[in-house]
């Protein structure tokens, strides 16, 4: 029998556990518990090596993470006067390098958004001129 192209000849796919890796970890596991055994041993009579991979498998990675601390950012003024006060406090100590860029990033995606706010608006009045009669133009209208 032939089979056309993109249609399986094995519909079910492979049976679950009769891989290479599959037998492979039915192999470690009949072993496991005398070579976690050793492991630990070892570990006790100083191997650093074993005592890592003991910590490695049993303990999840620390990972850091940066507590919030208020940043002296004056709640008026343009984005770049922000922007500058928010270099200011860290240049004096007053913020930390990781707070300084994130509000940094902030203040970014506010210029933007705003820039979208603005565009929108723009693109509104010209559409109501555009229009002899005043009317809106519809999406059909604008090709859209």
């Amino acid at each position: 029998m032939t089979w056309r192209k993109g249609q399986s000849g094995n519909p079910k796919g492979r049976p679950p556990g009769v891989g290479e890796v599959a037998r492979l970890r039915a192999a470690i596991s009949q072993h496991l518990p005398e070579v976690l055994d050793r492991l630990v041993q070892q570990a006790r009579d100083g191997d650093t090596q074993a005592a890592r991979l003991l910590l490695e498998r049993v303990l999840p990675p620390v990972k850091a993470v940066a507590l919030p601390e208020p940043l002296p950012v004056p709640a008026v003024g343009s984005l770049a006067e922000r922007a500058e006060a928010v270099l200011a406090a860290m240049a004096k100590g007053e913020a930390s390098a990781d707070a300084a860029e994130a509000a940094l990033a902030g203040l970014g995606a506010v210029a933007r958004l705003r820039l979208i706010d603005d565009l929108e608006r723009r693109i509104a009045a010209l559409e109501e001129r555009s229009k002899p009669d005043g009317r809106k133009l519809e999406a059909a209208d604008r090709g859209a």
